[in-house]
């Protein structure tokens, strides 16, 4: 891609699955990237194993709160000499029916989710308008927040307003030359994935659902985020960009 060599890239929820496989992207692509994900052990493992690659630091985060992303913000500026872009990748999700739906669990995944969201895209966004240099957001959304999909209302309920969250950064960061875009993966293997779901369900998911006949990889959303991120997309802003293999054109 062009436009992405000696970039600052921090990525979020960057220790595993697509966070993972986005931070060995931009290092091939030439990027200096700086990760964070809740588990320290699982930042350790990634920054020692993707050093090789490239120009690569990580701290641990909790996106939800406040003082945690404001010192990740803080030491990702100090050690990428700036951020160009920001891939807003962290989320979490439960299986449940509407009913059955915990306030906990409906708090922890909009806090996760969408407060995360926001609390480190803003941070990112004044460190981008103060900077003078532009820059692209990439936020993480879902193929969930462009249609229903029963047992994830909270999930899906995240993913929707982090659409429109996307929008509305669009049109006002535009004017400071930082493009807001946001991918809509449909269904991609993850850890996350493979908790929630069985080897039996993915495949019928597959038969049913998904024209290509695969499963979505995390290296296909690492592509996207690389694309939106780079000038060959100099001219994408506010849009929901799908990877699905056609699950939605059915």
């Amino acid at each position: 891609m062009r436009g992405l060599v000696n970039k600052g890239v921090l990525i979020t929820g960057g220790s595993r699955g697509i966070g993972k496989a986005t931070a060995q992207r931009f290092l091939e692509e030439g990027s200096r990237v700086f990760v964070c994900g809740r588990d320290p052990n699982a930042v350790k493992a990634t920054v020692q194993g993707l050093e090789p690659l490239g120009s690569i630091q990580g701290q641990p985060c909790d996106v939800a709160q406040e003082k945690s992303v404001a010192h990740l913000v803080e030491n990702a500026i100090h050690a990428l000499g700036g951020i160009d872009i920001l891939i807003n990748n962290a989320g979490i999700a439960w299986q449940e029916p509407f009913l059955a739906i915990s306030l906990d669990h409906w708090d922890r995944t909009l806090d996760t989710n969408l407060r995360g969201m926001f609390l480190v895209a803003q941070a990112v966004a004044r460190h981008m308008v103060a900077r003078g240099q532009g820059g692209a957001i990439i936020n993480m959304s879902s193929t969930n927040g462009l249609v229903g999909e029963e047992q994830y209302a909270h999930y899906n309920a995240s993913k929707g307003g982090i659409l429109l969250l996307t929008k509305t950064m669009a049109v006002e960061m535009g004017r400071y030359g930082i493009r807001v875009n946001a991918l809509c993966p449909g269904y991609i293997v993850t850890p996350l994935a493979d908790s929630l779901h069985s080897p039996d369900f993915q495949a019928a998911y597959v038969r049913d659902h998904i024209p290509l006949g695969r499963v979505g990889r995390p290296e296909d959303v690492a592509a996207a985020y690389a694309f939106l991120a780079s000038d060959d997309a100099a001219f994408i802003n506010g849009e929901g960009l799908v990877i699905d293999g056609g699950q939605l054109a059915m």
